[in-house]
């Protein structure tokens, strides 16, 4: 039997203790986000790239007209700022006063700091609160105290929840209103797992979140302040042990993945279409991200062309050494590239099937490719416009050097293209399309049999009758 849940007291009203996941580049948007708040939860405005509208309502392009990087990076940064006070001042009026409205911002994307400053200032009165995760965002309390709105970090263990509340949450503890436990084997998008743990052996999230409650205790975070448990949360009743247990203190839940589709979710037919097709293990858990962090996306022709690409890799060396002894003859111009004579026959087999091109990485090894997915990688690279506080893709970083000081990386790819033109109707096999583990469950699920498609307020009942 199903508990239910209670309401909790959340930026001063009564809200669902119910959350939609933030996704970034104009998936969460006024529409989804609105109606959540409307129906009485807690609704997130993605500030990630987010999008405007010119005077006919029209969305307006991102189109990057600055000739260098460090002008294109200001351009990022307006239409950022610009877009995301649109969608919160949207999603608030939708909202009419039930409900809340959170914003989301990953920490490690492109001048972070400025545009969380520049949507606060512009939308007073309308945010209740800032998740952030993506790094370790020790300003994010001072940012938010300082506009009166409550910060809400994203975490995947105590020990991270310890280091950013020594270092400052402790400085602005009444204004911590959540942390998000986004469980790193299970959760959509980009993943906090340490170097410590195995992708493949997934662990139990109850013992981290104890553990993480323990740390919180510790620290004197009131029992009050919820634990919000994000990825893998599909069904509540799945959840029933969870809640009103006295080890784990207030919890409430993320739902990231279901939020995509409703009548309200602004993301393409196709995709949505594709969601109710996904088997279990359909979802990736992969580190192409050219953040360098683990994320989770569908396993579609994209990805599967990342994957095939780093698997035409040779490592070289730049003199003969060791098993190093084979002068590499194909994808290279006259210079030194000395390779094993296993990976000599590979490249030239590579080679012989169209791979003609081998780029190099920043490990000392050369991927092969073909010369016209060679072209779209180097203007991709040339077209960057820092949308991440450092990319392995582009080699920028958000430095007086505008670079990570490392070779530019072929085996990764431009996100803010792909996630731009999937949100944006591109084609779904070409692009990165992030979900979380639980996507199969769209396919096994009756609520959404002979094609229903519900309105966010019919999901958010749904989910409150425990299924």
């Amino acid at each position: 039997m199903f508990k239910g849940l209670r309401p909790i007291m959340y930026a001063g009203r009564e809200v669902w203790p119910l959350i939609e996941g933030g996704k970034g580049v104009a998936v969460s948007n006024h529409a989804s986000s609105g109606a959540w708040a409307a129906a009485g939860g807690i609704g997130t405005v993605s500030a990630v790239n987010a999008d405007s509208y010119d005077a006919d309502g029209k969305i307006i392009p991102q189109i990057y007209r600055a000739l260098t990087r460090r002008e294109r990076h200001e351009e990022l940064i307006q239409y950022a700022i610009d877009g995301a006070v649109e969608q919160v001042r949207r999603a608030f009026e939708i909202a009419g006063g039930k409900g809340a409205i959170n914003i989301n911002v990953l920490w490690e994307m492109g001048g972070a700091q400025r545009v969380l400053h520049g949507v606060l200032e512009r939308t007073k009165g309308m945010v209740a609160g800032v998740t952030c995760g993506a790094g370790m965002p020790y300003k994010l309390s001072e940012i938010a105290a300082s506009y009166g709105v409550n910060y809400l970090p994203i975490v995947s263990s105590g020990r991270a929840f310890s280091a950013l509340w020594k270092r400052a949450y402790s400085k602005a503890a009444e204004w911590l209103a959540g942390v998000v436990y986004e469980d790193p084997w299970l959760a959509g998008g980009h993943n906090g797992l340490s170097n410590a743990e195995d992708p493949r052996a997934p662990q139990d999230p109850y013992p981290r979140v104890k553990a993480l409650r323990e740390t919180m205790r510790a620290g004197g975070v009131s029992e009050d302040v919820p634990i919000i448990m994000a990825g893998g949360v599909w069904y509540l009743r799945d959840w029933n042990d969870w809640i009103d247990n006295p080890e784990l203190g207030a919890i409430a839940f993320q739902f990231g993945t279901r939020p995509l589709l409703t009548q309200e979710s602004p993301i393409p037919q196709a995709w949505k279409d594709h969601l109710t097709t996904l088997d279990e293990g359909d979802v990736l858990l992969h580190r192409f991200s050219p953040t360098g962090f683990y994320s989770s996306a569908v396993r579609n022709p994209f990805l599967r062309n990342l994957e095939a690409r780093s698997e035409r890799q040779i490592a070289f060396s730049m003199e003969a050494a060791g098993d190093h002894q084979f002068q590499l003859d194909v994808g290279v111009k006259g210079k030194n590239f000395w390779v094993t004579l296993g990976d000599l026959h590979r490249a030239r087999e590579w080679y012989g099937h169209g791979f003609t091109m081998a780029l190099k990485t920043p490990d000392n090894t050369l991927v092969f490719e073909t010369p016209e997915d060679t072209k779209i990688i180097r203007k991709d690279q040339a077209d960057c416009m820092g949308c991440l506080s450092q990319c392995s893709f582009s080699s920028w970083a958000d430095n007086e050097n505008n670079s990570t000081g490392r070779l530019a990386d072929p085996r990764s790819f431009c996100i803010q293209k792909t996630l731009q033109d999937i949100a944006h109707g591109g084609p779904i096999d070409e692009n990165l399309m992030f979900a979380g583990h639980a996507a199969y469950k769209f396919k096994q699920d009756p609520f959404y049999s002979n094609g229903f498609v519900p309105t966010v307020k019919q999901l958010v009942d749904r989910i409150l009758t425990g299924d």
